[in-house]
């Protein structure tokens, strides 16, 4: 099986614009811990907050500016450790 990474860019504005990600839906999470699972692929765009992630195969964090890919089939823990507000959006 390969191997699930998440991605973390940062991207210029016009990147950004291009990609609508100004247009997709926002989410919001005080600090707090939770498992996930992604039934599909998540791409994301933090404004606000700072969060680690483990998987089997990896620990990350990331935050504001980030913008981070989670693949179809992760498992993961989310760590927010400051609260979150991000851009979203899932498939592809």
């Amino acid at each position: 099986m390969a191997t699930l990474k998440i991605t973390i860019e940062k991207l210029s504005e016009e990147k950004l614009k291009s990609l609508k990600v100004f247009s997709w839906s926002i989410w919001t999470k005080e600090a707090s811990s939770f498992d996930w699972n992604y039934d599909e692929k998540e791409v994301c765009f933090f404004l606000e907050g700072e969060v680690t992630v483990k998987t089997p195969y990896e620990t990350v964090s990331f935050g504001k500016g980030d913008l981070v890919t989670f693949p179809q089939g992760l498992s993961c823990t989310w760590q927010v450790k400051k609260n979150v507000r991000k851009h979203y959006k899932f498939g592809e």
